[in-house]
């Protein structure tokens, strides 16, 4: 087949989470010359009646969807799977519907409560522009005075954008909500306060298949080295700055003990869920913590995530001993099947 590997466009000065596209892009074109394909590269802007006609000058058969952004904006990334749907153009990965309802964190986290799925409490956001309450009563979670740890997060952007150590606030849910307008800027103008979970870090990547999707093998993120207090979070400089001590400090580990069987079991149950409620295709991650309790909770559900070599899927692949060009294989024969 004809495949187009489109991606976000990427300008020099990028920062270093976008610029991780081309790094996708290169192990993708490899993995689909190695199984056959013709392909060609292509960068999308806002210019979407371009990239459409492009696309359809071309005549592709189908397009590997690496767009992640537009413009620099994580909550325009559902655009251009929308201009494909509406050209009939196959594409990989989640569609468009299901995109904006994951990547906006407070509608994900409204449909998970509304689906059973457990997933902490949360204020906001701000602006107020999604639901906005944590519990289905209407009732703004933590409204009370008592005070409890938060994690102020944005709304659109993935990719651990805009944390750091002075993201976890102790507050009660009033003071939090009050703190969001001044947090907003560095989140991309939009965030929200979750209950931060204290407890350990588990990521599970989901793989479609003829049989329907398989749950990969569940990595587990370690804190060690951390300072009495630190908050233990993979924040921006754990995931992108290779110097830095937080990146050292937190390994990705698939071995756990054999105390931990009935755990991952729960975990991969719960990311099926997800899977199922969401709509997913093709390919995903969800990301859960585990409290003291031995109960998951849901961060995030992520639709099409990070395919470079060095990142959590590729990993999680390797675990499997699944290829990543057979990966590849799979992913786009689900377009196929959208």
């Amino acid at each position: 087949m004809h495949v187009a590997v489109v991606h976000h466009e990427v300008i020099a000065e990028a920062p270093v989470d976008e610029l991780d596209v081309l790094k996708q892009v290169g192990a993708v074109c490899d993995a689909l010359r190695l199984l056959g394909h013709r392909v060609s590269v292509e960068a999308c802007s806002l210019d979407l009646e371009n990239i459409r006609r492009r696309l359809t000058r071309l005549g592709v058969d189908s397009v590997f969807n690496l767009v992640e952004t537009l413009n620099g904006s994580g909550r325009l990334i559902h655009l251009f799977p929308s201009v494909l749907e509406a050209s009939w153009i196959p594409y990989t990965g989640s569609g468009s519907l299901a995109t904006v309802a994951a990547s906006n964190k407070a509608v994900a986290k409204w449909i998970l409560s509304a689906s059973g799925v457990a997933t902490p409490e949360w204020v906001g956001p701000f602006p107020a522009d999604s639901p906005r309450c944590g519990r289905l009563t209407g009732e703004s979670a933590g409204g009370g005075e008592g005070e409890e740890q938060w994690i102020v997060k944005s709304v659109w952007e993935h990719a651990s954008v805009g944390l750091d150590e002075n993201s976890i606030v102790k507050a009660s849910g009033s003071m939090v909500r009050e703190m969001l307008p001044d947090r907003s800027g560095p989140l991309g103008g939009s965030c929200f306060a979750e209950r931060f979970v204290d407890g350990r870090e588990f990521n599970l990547s989901v793989l479609s298949g003829v049989n329907g999707p398989e749950v990969l093998p569940a990595a587990e993120i370690l804190f060690v080295g951390f300072a009495d207090g630190a908050p233990r979070i993979v924040d921006y400089r754990a995931k992108w700055d290779e110097t830095s001590d937080a990146w050292i400090n937190t390994p990705r580990r698939f071995d756990t003990a054999p105390a931990d069987r009935e755990l991952l079991e729960r975990l991969e149950g719960i990311a099926l869920r997800c899977w199922e409620v969401f709509n997913l295709r093709g390919y995903a991650r969800v990301d859960f913590r585990v409290d003291r309790e031995r109960v998951p909770w849901v961060l995030e559900v992520n639709t099409n995530p990070c395919l470079s070599p060095d990142a959590g899927f590729a990993a999680a692949l390797d675990r499997a001993g699944i290829p990543f060009a057979s990966a590849v294989e799979r992913i786009l024969a689900d377009a196929f099947l959208r």
